[in-house]
């Protein structure tokens, strides 16, 4: 078996890990729970896929850049996301 089936076969059986889970794939493998607020976030914001995403990224970087992701973290946990 070649290096590139090996990987293809190593992803396959990831990908039915992740839905035997119960996790939907957006950009990625998301959570019930994590699908449930992306869902709430799509919904208020009216953004698409790429905005949430890209607007997440900026948060993420601010807080990153200013000192602040354990208060970003705290404050997700804290409010259930």
């Amino acid at each position: 078996m070649s290096a590139s089936n090996i990987n293809a076969e190593k992803q396959r059986r990831f990908r039915e890990r992740q839905r035997q889970k119960g996790n939907k794939e957006v950009r990625g493998y998301v959570s019930p729970k994590g699908m449930h607020c992306y869902k709430e976030l799509s919904e208020k914001s009216g953004w698409t896929d790429g905005e949430l995403l890209n607007n997440a990224l900026r948060i993420t970087y601010a807080a990153y850049r200013c000192g602040q992701i354990k208060l970003l973290n705290e404050w997700l946990k804290s409010n259930d996301c």
